[in-house]
């Protein structure tokens, strides 16, 4: 039976076609994988004939360090019930451009693909930097990516070696980059401004959704199940497109200023006039969430319980006199909230985040420069999902539309562009509120690609 797509799959009771996806698809697709310690290889393969033999080679050389959705899945279960830790990670991708250097005359047929972020369209869509502002190994044309990670950073480091010693002399690496995991005290995943990151997630296995209603806070107000579709993409290049899947990968550089964010927090909470037990409601009005988690509009102060919260909707909040709508997390999840289309068609914009930090700091330094965020993600149609997030969300002073002026401006976090002054809330829950300057841009793209993350059978034919 083919694989459906229009909902989401049990892993654990998967047959037949759905079966073999599983066996034939990357991992850290359906699921993300643990990358405490993430190396990143952005990849040139050279021009000359020898240059398309021998980038096939080293593709269909990494098969043997690489794993299975399904072996990724079993993994995981392993690692719940006994403890035992799993294999590292190894995902590779190609560009638009590494499919035409390779002779491949099935591409991904993906619009946004084609053209790659380099181009001018993507560019003054995504209002990115110019390409000639980008970090070196990203103004380059990059054929290929290959990610390598582990939760601990020998596996990690060892299997980079391994990966490195099967590159030929006519591959090029461009670039390098080096993720490693940051926390609070409470172990919780943050981000270099110090929030909580990465909560939200579409999930498309049914085990996903039934631990998210059973060990979490529910699912009952926001349900974060999605189908398939929403993140893979029959392999046009593999042997068999019933049973071989992919899916568009995003990567983007994104620059943290830790100083700059962090005094926007404290000019916010002058300008408002938040005393000290107030205070920190200014930084959450710009992300959306307390740096614990908590989200705004479901309380005025820090102290959710745990595992974070996810099962709300902004429903008590359509004034946006709790959690402002230019709040990074309104901006780029409005469940149901945006205004301009129904909800569903809302939440197909939806996207598999799978970022990780990077970047060395001292504890209690603000560094302005040299941290940030890899930002990851993957996606069935990157016009529809990553490039309307980023373009008719956070970058749309309009959004979300709450049908009074003035218009709630950029995302405050991720936004890029001229930035209006907003309006935000005095007090936790009231209607009084206050006109004040935008958070000044603290984040700066500083270099990102396209990729296709193939399935494996499409490797093996490499061979």
């Amino acid at each position: 039976m083919p694989v459906d797509l229009s909902r989401q799959l049990s892993w654990k009771n998967a047959t037949g076609d759905a079966e073999t996806m599983l066996e034939n698809l990357q991992p850290n697709i359906l699921k993300g994988h643990v990358r405490e310690h993430l190396h990143i290889l952005l990849l040139q393969f050279t021009e000359g004939e020898a240059g398309a033999p021998a980038a096939r080679a080293f593709l269909a050389g990494l098969l043997p360090l690489m794993k299975s959705a399904k072996a990724q899945l079993e993994e995981v279960e392993e690692h719940r019930l006994r403890g035992v830790s799993g294999t590292p990670y190894v995902g590779v991708g190609l560009t638009k451009a590494g499919y035409d250097k390779l002779g491949l005359p099935h591409a991904p047929p993906d619009e946004a693909f084609g053209r790659g972020m380099q181009a001018s369209g993507t560019r003054d869509k995504l209002r990115d930097p110019e390409a000639t502002q980008w970090e070196p190994g990203f103004r380059e044309t990059i054929h290929a990516v290959v990610l390598v990670g582990d939760a601990d950073p020998t596996p990690s480091d060892d299997r980079l070696r391994e990966v490195e010693a099967l590159l030929p002399g006519s591959i090029q690496v461009l670039g390098r980059e080096r993720g490693r995991g940051l926390h609070d005290e409470a172990g919780r995943g943050i981000e270099h401004f110090g929030y909580v990151d990465g909560r939200s997630q579409p999930l498309f296995l049914t085990e996903d959704v039934d631990d998210e209603r059973r060990r979490t806070d529910g699912t009952s107000v926001w349900d974060p199940a999605q189908p398939l579709e929403r993140v893979l993409v029959a392999d046009p290049a593999a042997p068999n497109p019933e049973t071989d899947f992919g899916s568009y990968f995003v990567l983007r550089k994104l620059e943290q200023n830790v100083r700059l964010f962090k005094a926007a927090e404290e000019e916010l909470a002058d300008t408002l006039k938040l005393d000290n037990s107030d205070r920190d409601r200014a930084g959450a009005m710009l992300v959306g969430r307390f740096r614990d988690g908590t989200p705004l509009t479901l309380q005025a102060t820090a102290g959710a319980h745990s595992p974070v919260m996810n099962d709300f909707v902004y429903a008590s909040d359509g004034a946006a006199d709790k959690c402002p709508f230019q709040a990074h997390i309104r901006k780029t999840n409005p469940r149901g909230s945006g205004g301009f289309e129904p909800p569903e068609t809302e939440r197909s914009h939806l996207m598999a985040r799978r970022g990780q930090t990077y970047g060395e700091r001292v504890e209690g330094d603000l560094p302005e420069s040299g941290v940030g965020l890899l930002f990851m993600a993957f996606n069935s149609d990157l016009n529809n999902q990553f490039e309307f997030t980023q373009a008719r969300w956070a970058n749309f002073a309009g959004f979300p539309n709450s049908g009074d002026e003035p218009q709630p401006g950029l995302d405050q976090v991720i936004g890029q562009g001229d930035r209006p002054s907003a309006h935000w809330p005095r007090v936790w829950g009231e209607e009084e509120d206050q006109e004040a300057a935008a958070a000044r841009q603290a984040v700066t793209m500083k270099g990102g690609e396209y990729f296709f993350m193939p399935s494996l059978p499409f490797l093996r034919s490499l061979s």
